[in-house]
């Protein structure tokens, strides 16, 4: 069977040894390279980069095993297999911990190596196969493709990098339902030097107590009926990486206590089991409740709430993201035109740009992503516009519009001092919390909007 080609640099100083095996490498369609001494062999690595290299480990100027040290700080990707006609167990031991491949004894087997070889290149393939699985799902879920350019989505990501970057041990994602917390949950991890491990996400508010016990900690052979073997939770298998605790407001009480005794110990036992398991993940957890305000009424563990919003990193709803709303809708439009046969749409109607920024957004990025997809579904031509858009939302534009009558007032009733500040609130967002633009927008001096949005506790020092 021929190999496939690449480079090969064997260093042995036996002249017969090398001659055997260059020959049979040559057969296998391999370029092979030759030197003889740790000296001679580090030039050679050097000079050719050798996807393989067969390296003895007793060389007449050194040990091989400090040589293949060199080749791995030179190119941690070259496979290195070791040769030796003394085979010695902490020979062996220390070559595999120095990362060789494998280990063969003299006089080498040519049907041995062949299968070595193949089996090493089939590994490096792999490996590098892995890698670039990684790098582009890295890339996929990196701070960079989150979209929006507003104050507000600038300042959560910069916190939330930051927080990436830093080595602790617990973060807690607040926002509404669909403001992307789970978009942020990944990119933390893969821009935190965790990348490379395992993201594991569990919602907490689709099992049961007693099935997210079991998934998060495992549990024992025999723990409970149907245990029939052991197994190992999300804390065991994501080693390493980051376990994302989404709708963590919605946890028992009862495993809230157990998951801050994890925190605060660092260790674990799975269901059934005796044994302290050490932790080594990071925790992200997220609510769309305040969580603060829920452990008030009992609802969630003050302790376990202080413990996870050491860093707390808050993601604002899409209605104070100002024009974010049009940036959004731009990626979804260009999403629905990659499924959509025929026309393809281009963009918004003026009078949807300006409904999109005034609208409430209750199911926030989520809620915009579907209003895109239905239009693009019904919308025979190139622009999305009002026709084809939910029957509520409209009926909201023109509410607020006032239908050519004027804002209709609640049959209920409202407060003018509510009023106010919600349209000055809604004004300062579609600007991106540009004070002169917002108040030309209700024709009003910026002192006096200033003075209404303080009034109303709406903080605008950071953005002025």
């Amino acid at each position: 069977m021929t190999e496939p080609g690449g480079k090969v640099l064997v260093v042995d100083d036996d002249r017969f040894v090398r001659m055997a095996l260059v020959e049979a490498l040559r057969s296998w369609q391999y370029e092979t390279y030759e030197a003889q001494s740790v000296t001679n062999g580090l030039l050679e690595f050097q000079r050719v980069e050798p996807q393989l290299a067969l390296l003895d480990i007793d060389l007449p100027d050194g040990s091989g095993l400090e040589l293949l040290k060199s080749f791995k700080n030179l190119n941690p990707e070259c496979i290195v297999i070791m040769i030796t006609g003394h085979v010695a167990v902490e020979n062996t031991i220390e070559a595999l911990r120095g990362g060789a491949h494998d280990f063969l004894a003299k006089p080498v087997r040519a049907e041995e190596l062949q299968v070595t070889l193949r089996n090493a290149l089939e590994t490096q393939t792999l490996r590098r196969e892995v890698k670039q699985a990684r790098e582009s799902l890295a890339k996929g879920f990196s701070f960079d493709e989150i979209i929006g350019s507003s104050h507000a989505m600038i300042k959560a990501k910069e916190l939330a990098r930051r927080v990436a970057e830093s080595n602790v041990a617990s973060i807690l994602l607040n926002g509404e339902t669909g403001t992307g917390k789970d978009l942020f949950a990944r990119a933390i991890h893969f821009a935190s030097d965790r990348k490379t491990k395992p993201y594991l996400a569990i919602n907490c508010a689709a099992l049961p107590a007693t099935l997210i016990e079991s998934e998060l900690f495992g549990y024992e052979k025999g723990a409970f009926t149907d245990a029939k073997q052991k197994k190992e939770g999300l804390f065991e298998q994501a080693r390493g990486g980051t376990i994302f605790l989404d709708e963590i407001g919605e946890m028992e009480l009862s495993l809230q206590a157990k998951l801050l005794r994890v925190l605060e110990e660092g260790t674990f036992r799975r269901v059934g089991g005796l044994k302290d398991i050490l932790l080594d993940a990071r925790i992200i957890a997220a609510s769309n409740r305040n969580l603060r305000q829920e452990s008030e009424i009992g609802a969630f563990r003050l302790d376990l709430y202080f413990r996870l919003s050491v860093i707390q990193v808050d993601i604002p709803p899409l209605r104070d993201r100002g024009d974010d709303v049009l940036e959004l809708s731009k990626f979804y439009i260009d999403k629905a035109n990659l499924r959509r046969r025929g026309k393809q749409l281009k963009s918004l109607s003026p009078e949807v740009e300006e409904l999109f920024r005034s609208y409430s957004w209750s199911g926030n990025v989520r809620e915009l992503r579907n209003v895109i997809e239905r239009a693009s579904i019904l919308e025979d031509g190139t622009i999305v516009t009002m026709v084809h858009l939910p029957a509520d939302m409209v009926g909201k534009a023109y509410t607020l519009a006032g239908g050519g009558t004027g804002i209709i007032l609640p049959a209920n009733g409202v407060s003018l001092e509510v009023v106010e500040f919600e349209l000055a609130r809604q004004a300062y967002a579609r600007t991106g919390g540009n004070l002169t633009h917002a108040a030309k927008l209700l024709d009003i001096s910026r002192d006096q909007l200033r003075y209404k949005l303080r009034k109303s506790g709406y903080d605008t020092t950071k953005e002025e």
